[in-house]
């Protein structure tokens, strides 16, 4: 996809993966839109990349379903919308607060479908498109203490492959991202939590824990939206885990390769 001039959200682009993404694909040409919570520190970074910011609150549904809406009345239709805001659980799930567990949900699982939801039928009426979604290594594989945040990005990985075999016969395209450990706030709070210890331990004894920078991980999604790639995976040396995860995927599409996929009004 050309990014000269295209229009890209970015969602959750106060700090870490979003903020650096947000500054890579201004590097590349694009009219970035950033959105989070935090008026500050997205109004200095739009004033930066010359971008447009929008506060918005992805836990309250009402502020989710206006933000397309929004974003293409002010900077106009968006042709890469990056759903990138997450939030990570640190406990046991039988520990953990089951307020913070109904948030996980909402904000790295319901807000990524509802904004999906909301950005298609412009991106299919403007004759182009792409969807990012920042899944995790937790969403092919299980982690204690990430229950809940693992069982979020798995689910978003395979609405994304899924979202990905209805669009096959449209111009949207998508990418999931997919790291290990980035060098963010939200590693951080996962290194510092007591329950994750032990796990931190095993982790680092089979050496399995690198930490990508976000700024590496951002130049990356960059690429692959440029050249239509499906994913975006990091570390390597955990290839042979995310084609095993992949692999009932790519057998599901081989088996409707002949069904029609067109959206109505598409």
């Amino acid at each position: 996809m050309k990014l000269q001039g295209a229009h890209v959200l970015v969602t959750g682009a106060s700090r870490g993966i979003g903020h650096a993404m947000a500054e890579q694909f201004a590097k590349a040409g694009a009219r970035v839109s950033v959105a989070a919570r935090t008026s500050e520190a997205i109004n200095g970074l739009a004033k930066r990349i010359k971008g447009t910011p929008f506060t918005v609150d992805l836990l309250d549904a009402d502020q989710v379903d206006g933000l397309v809406g929004r974003v293409e009345s002010a900077a106009g239709p968006i042709d890469v919308l990056v759903n990138n805001a997450g939030m990570e659980t640190t406990k046991y799930f039988h520990h953990e607060d089951p307020t913070l567990i109904r948030n996980v949900c909402r904000l790295n699982y319901e807000a990524p479908l509802m904004l999906t939801r909301a950005a298609v039928p412009g991106m299919l009426a403007c004759g182009s498109g792409h969807l990012v979604y920042t899944s995790s290594l937790a969403g092919v594989g299980s982690f204690p203490t990430l229950a809940a945040y693992a069982g979020t990005k798995g689910g978003l990985t395979n609405f994304a492959a899924s979202v990905r075999l209805e669009l096959r016969d449209t111009p949207v395209n998508v990418t999931v991202v997919a790291p290990g450990p980035v060098d963010t706030d939200m590693w951080d709070h996962i290194e510092e939590a007591a329950d994750t210890t032990a796990m931190l331990k095993r982790l680092r004894l089979l050496q399995l824990i690198p930490q990508v920078s976000p700024d590496k991980l951002a130049r990356r999604t960059v690429r692959a939206v440029k050249m239509n790639r499906r994913h975006v995976r990091t570390p390597l040396r955990l290839s042979s885990q995310f084609w095993l995860n992949e692999a009932p995927r790519r057998i599901n599409e081989l088996a409707l390769a002949k069904v029609p996929m067109v959206p109505k009004g598409g």
